[in-house]
């Protein structure tokens, strides 16, 4: 009954001075809003890019001159820079010399393409790919409408093409893109298939872009351009053993002498994102470095508010002492109020990181997420707060002898 007590005199207080209170709470608000906005956002956008990658398969892997994400020092980009472009023929030598992938995709591209079609035309910024068979396999590529390009289209430069959904939606409103004529530059290319919808990672759409054979892409595009290897083994189980089968053969191709390293780059799903959540880490430092400043200054706060409430407070906290309440009352009183104080801030501060999050998230076309953990975590924080920067105060309070208390004016 005292506990419950102590709770309604700390909230009746807290209600008798809201303008105060509420200048208080607005310090750990701030604080708990700066870190779960960056943390709803980080945790919405990883979850999406996670998504992503692991749709790809994981047993896949892919080959190419650069590195994913290229960190290092200046001299690092030149030495990339630096490497022999990887070659079409020698992503067929590969198919032959190994014996472990379902299949190795061959692609080659170009960015920033305009495709017309009658007086329609796309936006400068249509990719365009030159593939083989094995690419719509190891891509998990997926038909909507129509076909996939056949072994003859490849063998014989069929000017086909398979076309992705924002092309189609662009060029061809209400009208069956299938059999139509589409040119880029001077060139025509029939229309034989259309790619089931991707959606978009991070505001930027996977289906802005169409696939031609690749025999097709060289001689209309050239083949002056890095090739990218995009390779299948037969079960997640096997991907280590294809790998080094790959890098064995690849190296042979590509004549590099023992103890040289690699002059290409093998790249995987877990790899892609354990290099992501090594650069949001940066940023999760960066909002726990402000979040603290923020929760500090508001603790500071918070000592002050509760040390002037003391101050107004003196002769009420005489009287209860005069008529029975203990020292431990007093105590818990104080501490109580804040610990509310510090809840109330914390809460806001909460909701409206997460709502914030989520509308970056929203913003950036990839799913909403609630961050049960760092929800947590924060409420544990302004617990810690208000019992860390309450106790001074309420123990100040508990002390005050009640003569002197009440006598005071």
């Amino acid at each position: 009954m005292l506990f419950f007590e102590s709770i309604k005199l700390a909230f009746n207080s807290i209600r008798g001075s809201k303008l105060r209170s509420i200048l208080t709470l607005l310090g750990i608000a701030v604080g708990l809003f700066s870190i779960i906005i960056v943390m709803t956002s980080i945790s919405a956008i990883q979850q999406s890019v996670e998504n992503t990658f692991n749709s790809l398969g994981s047993n896949n892997f892919i080959v190419q001159k650069w590195p994913a994400i290229q960190m290092g020092g200046p001299h690092r980009p030149r030495e990339f820079r630096n490497r022999k472009d990887l070659e079409v023929k020698e992503g067929e030598k590969l198919r032959e010399m190994t014996s472990l992938p379902v299949a190795v995709g061959i692609g080659l591209q170009t960015g920033g393409k305009t495709i017309r079609y009658g007086n329609e035309k796309t936006n400068p910024n249509v990719t365009v790919a030159g593939v083989n068979f094995d690419y719509f396999i190891a891509l998990d590529l997926k038909i909507g409408e129509g076909r996939n390009f056949s072994k003859s289209d490849n063998d014989f430069s069929k000017p086909v093409a398979v076309v992705g959904t924002d092309v189609v939606d662009k060029l061809f409103k209400g009208i069956d893109p299938l059999g139509r004529t589409i040119r880029i530059n001077q060139f025509s290319y029939e229309i034989i298939g259309v790619f089931a919808k991707r959606g978009s990672v991070l505001g930027q759409s996977q289906d802005n872009f169409i696939c031609v054979p690749l025999s097709v892409f060289e001689k209309h595009f050239g083949s002056d351009r890095s090739a990218v290897f995009f390779i299948m083994s037969k079960d997640k189980q096997l991907i280590n053993d294809t790998m080094d089968e790959v890098i064995g053969a690849l190296r042979k191709i590509r004549k590099v002498e023992a103890g040289q390293e690699n002059d290409f780059e093998i790249i995987t799903n877990e790899q892609l994102i354990e290099q992501f959540n090594d650069i949001t880490k940066y940023f999760k430092l960066g909002a726990g470095v402000v979040a603290f400043i923020a929760l500090l200054a508001a603790g500071i706060g918070i000592m002050n508010i509760m040390l002037v409430s003391v101050t107004e407070r003196t002769k009420e906290i005489g009287v209860r002492k005069a008529i029975g309440a203990k020292r431990q009352n007093i105590l818990a009183q104080f501490i109580i109020e804040a610990v509310a104080l510090s809840w109330f801030g914390g809460l806001i501060g909460i909701f409206l990181g997460v709502l914030g999050g989520n509308l970056v998230a929203v913003t950036l076309g990839v799913s909403v997420v609630i961050p049960i953990e760092w929800i947590l975590i924060g409420l544990l924080v302004t617990s810690f707060v208000g019992i860390v920067f309450g106790v001074y105060p309420a123990y100040k309070a508990a002390n005050l002898d009640p003569i002197e208390a009440l006598r005071y004016e």
